[in-house]
Parts: C-alpha cells; sequence; structure tokens
C-alpha cells in the first residue's frame, strides 16, 4: 500500500473519511497490481462446480487459506479436474472482490502437484483416453522397417538428445536427424511439445517420400512424477494419436510410464533404447549383407574347391581311359590282323562251305519229310470227309428228295399232292410229282 494512500487515510486533516466502496476499489487496484501473477500451492477444499461451469474452491496449507475461481473459459482447457484433498498448483492474478471485501485468485492454469495428486489426474485422463478407444493396439502403426529421416522432439540441450544423436551417429550413419526444440518440463512444457510435434507432421507437407520423416521420437530424460508430468497431457496424447508420422515415446527410465507411452505407436524404455529401435533396423540390414556377403565367399570357395578336385579327377580319369581305349584298339586290331591271315580264311572258308553243304542236306531231308507227312494227313482228312459227304449215300443207291426251292424232304406229311419235287441220284437228277403220300 503507497505512502500517499496512508498518509490519505489516516491524515487527521482530511476532513471527509473514505467510503467503503472508495478504499475497497484502492485496495483492489492495489492488489491486483501488485499480484498480477503469481504462482501458489496447496491443498483443494470445498470444490464446487456451479451450473454456469465456473469452479470454486479454497486453497489451504494448513494454517491459511484463499478464495480461488477459475472460469468456464479458463478450465475447459484443463484436463485434469481439481478435487478435495489433492494438492495442487496453481498460476493466476489475484484480485479483491469489493462488494465483500474478500480476496481471491483468479485461476489461469492448474496442475496437480504431489504423488497423490499427480496419481488421480493420472488416472483422470488414462480413464477418459482408454475410455475412447485410443490405446487400442489396433490403432497403433508399425514403425517403418528402415526409417531415413528421424524426427526428435526433446530439449536441444538435454541429454536425451545428446544420447539419440550419439546412438544414431554409430550404429545407423545413414539416418538423418531433425530436431524439433521443445520444453519438456515446467509451465508450457506440454504445449511445447504438442506444437514441436504438429511442426514436424507439416514438415512432411509437399515434400517427396525420400525426403519425408519416416518416425518421431518423442521424449526426455528421466525426472520425478512432477517432471514427467508434461508427457500426461491430453491435448498432448490426442496429438500424438493424430499424428501422420508414426511415433516413439521415449520418457524417463524402463519404470516411467506415461500417457504419452500409452498411446503412442511404440513406447522405448528410454531415449537411447528408441534410438537403438531405429539404428537397428539398419544395423539388421547390414548384418544380413555382411553375413549373405560371408555365406556366399564361403560357398563360392568351397564351390572352387570342389570343381578344382572334380576337374583333377575327370582328367586322372580321362588320362586313364584313353591309355585303356588306345590298348584296348591295339589288342583288337592285332586280333583281327591274326584272323585276316590267308591261311586262317581259306580254312574258315572250308569249314563254312562244309558246313552249308551239311545245312542243306537237312534242309531237303526235313522239307521231303514234311511233305509226306503232310500228304499223308490230307489223304486221311478226305477220306472223313468223302465219308461224311450226304452224295456218298447216293453211290449205294440212295437218293436225296427236295423241293423246288431246295427243302430237303424228311417227311411225307411235308408234301402234298401235286407237289414239285427235285430227286437227286448218283448221276443226276429226277423232276417228279406228288401223285398222293402216305
Amino acid at each position: 500500500m503507497s505512502d500517499q494512500l496512508l498518509q490519505f487515510l489516516f491524515d487527521e486533516a482530511e476532513a471527509r473519511p473514505l467510503t467503503v466502496s472508495e478504499l475497497n476499489a484502492e485496495v483492489r487496484g492495489l492488489v491486483e497490481r501488485r499480484f498480477s501473477d503469481v504462482w501458489v500451492e496447496g491443498e483443494v477444499v470445498n470444490f464446487m462446480r456451479a451450473a454456469s461451469g465456473h469452479w470454486y474452491f479454497n486453497l489451504n496449507d494448513g494454517t491459511a487459506q484463499i478464495k480461488c475461481v477459475c472460469w468456464k473459459g479458463t478450465n475447459f482447457r484443463i484436463r485434469f479436474r481439481p478435487e478435495n484433498g489433492v494438492t495442487v498448483r496453481i498460476r493466476g492474478r489475484v484480485s479483491f472482490y469489493e462488494a465483500r471485501g474478500e480476496t481471491q485468485i483468479v485461476v489461469e492454469s492448474l496442475e496437480p502437484s504431489g504423488e497423490g495428486a499427480l496419481r488421480a489426474a493420472f488416472e483422470q485422463i488414462r480413464a477418459r483416453l482408454e475410455g475412447e478407444g485410443l490405446f487400442s493396439e489396433d490403432l497403433k502403426r508399425p514403425i517403418p522397417f528402415l526409417p531415413r529421416r528421424v524426427g526428435v522432439v526433446t530439449s536441444r540441450t538435454g541429454a536425451a538428445f545428446h544420447d539419440i544423436v550419439h546412438m544414431l551417429t554409430r550404429r545407423a550413419p545413414s539416418v538423418s536427424i531433425v530436431l524439433a526444440p521443445s520444453l519438456v518440463q515446467g509451465e508450457g512444457s506440454a504445449d511445447s511439445v504438442r506444437r514441436a510435434l504438429i511442426a514436424l507432421n507439416h514438415y512432411n507437407d509437399g515434400l517427396s517420400a525420400a525426403d519425408r520423416i519416416d518416425v518421431i521420437i518423442v521424449g526426455r530424460g528421466g525426472g520425478s512424477a512432477e517432471d514427467l508430468w508434461a508427457f500426461n497431457d491430453e491435448a498432448l496424447a490426442r496429438a500424438i494419436r493424430m499424428s501422420a508420422i508414426p511415433v516413439i515415446s521415449a520418457v524417463g527410465h524402463e519404470i516411467d510410464w506415461t500417457i504419452a507411452d500409452m498411446i503412442a505407436d511404440l513406447r522405448a524404455a528410454t531415449p537411447s533404447a528408441a534410438a537403438e529401435i531405429v539404428a537397428a533396423r539398419e544395423e539388421d540390414v547390414f548384418y544380413t549383407f555382411r553375413s549373405g556377403e560371408e555365406r556366399l565367399v564361403s560357398l563360392i570357395s568351397r564351390f572352387l574347391d570342389e570343381a578344382e578336385a572334380r576337374t583333377r579327377t575327370a582328367i586322372d580319369d580321362l588320362q586313364g581311359n584313353f591309355e585303356w581305349t588306345v590298348q584296348h584298339w591295339r589288342d583288337r586290331y592285332a586280333d583281327v590282323t591274326s584272323r585276316l591271315r590267308a591261311e586262317t580264311l581259306t580254312a574258315r572258308s572250308a569249314a563254312a562251305a562244309a558246313t552249308i553243304s551239311m545245312l542243306e542236306q537237312r534242309r531237303d531231308s526235313a522239307v521231303q519229310k514234311t511233305v509226306t507227312s503232310r500228304n499223308e494227313s490230307l489223304n486221311v482228312q478226305m477220306a472223313k470227309l468223302n465219308a461224311l459227304s450226304p452224295l456218298a449215300v447216293l453211290t449205294r443207291g440212295y437218293s436225296i428228295t427236295q423241293t423246288d426251292d431246295g427243302v430237303v424232304i424228311r417227311d411225307a406229311a411235308n408234301v402234298k399232292k401235286g407237289d414239285k419235287l427235285i430227286i437227286r441220284v448218283e448221276r443226276g437228277k429226277l423232276n417228279a410229282e406228288v401223285l398222293s403220300s402216305e
């Protein structure tokens, strides 16, 4: 309170006293100018959400308390809803309500403070996002097999960025890094990370596939729950899910889990682990090529050794076969030459002529014997055939009677008076007419 005001209030020479309204107006002006931006931490008591949407509560530190109000136009941006008994840290301005003569804090931002409050806020956000299905594995995209360009959202001066660069430079030198620097701790850090993530997505606009960022690493090094709280921000979580580029979350240490870890396409235990995941892809490819090259060299060496051995064996076999063939034909030539001598040919010719003469005699004898045997058999068959012939009975005085159309008459009942008949005898035939039959 200024000296001028004190003098004005207590100057005995002043004839007119201040009204309450005037006094409260002066106090309000002084308070709001002096405490236009303050951070205050305390426990929430008497929390009430009015029908208008405004929040009203008191902030208590155990020995004193102050009224707080968070207007609807502000609290819709605060994803954490305060509850009685939780410790929060608020930023705002101190105001003096003239009508009642009350001091209150107009809250601009609010975040949980202390392990219990952080846990409660964490569970609120997690339950809300999980209820919308944003943690579903079906929404998570695969990390590109061989990323060529990696976006990094973290502090430019933090150890996390140094670890990522060191890992990628050592194990994946072909990978380029695009840094979108951001705050990773304290007031405004969640919005800073979110804006950097969005900026990397805009970076890809209009670029060819070869120049685009393939994957984004969002993270920071370890710290307390409060240090990591920016990565539990609901707006940041939604931005990660909306990112057109797959996101790897690498926040804190292996035991630390944040909302960003749950909603990202892949969670890495540390920033170094995230870089290792990216680098491992390239290392896998190089290892595959190296292994393939070593196997190929081994196979070629073995093939050449085997081919050389087969060639030596083939040469030895060819040389042995050639010598055997030459000797074989030499032996055959000597044998043929010995058999083609004049005395040999004369002896063989005489033996052949004797054999031919003998075969001719055997042939003539066999032919004569065969003809005689066949004639005898033919005569026997002819005699049998003649004995069975119907005409043979005619020589013994019998005859054959037929109708004029050639049907043999065996029964007198088969003809009638006047029928024309033909009667065959041994020599010739007779034409007759039936006079009667008995």
